[in-house]
């Protein structure tokens, strides 16, 4: 067999073995960055999720917040008028 054909064959497969293994390795770290996406909308979720609660508690101390003043002005005598 001539060299030359022994030298294009085994470039062939060192090319195709190196094509498959960047193939793999890709596909695996496509895999590995789509899991760590998918943990970080898991926590974003869970967050937004919590966001209307917070706001209503923060309503209720609001309006809390604004008996106690009107309470305390009136007791003392005094009203700003708002």
């Amino acid at each position: 067999m001539d060299s030359t054909i022994i030298v294009a064959a085994i470039s062939f497969f060192g090319t195709l073995i190196g094509t498959a293994g960047g193939i793999i390795a890709s596909g695996k770290l496509t895999e590995y960055r789509l899991e760590q996406l998918e943990k970080k909308v898991d926590i974003q979720s869970k967050t937004a999720s919590r966001i209307p609660v917070i706001e209503e508690k923060i309503s209720n101390m609001s309006r809390r917040i604004q008996n106690l003043e009107t309470e305390r002005a009136v007791d003392f005598g005094y009203f700003d008028g708002s």
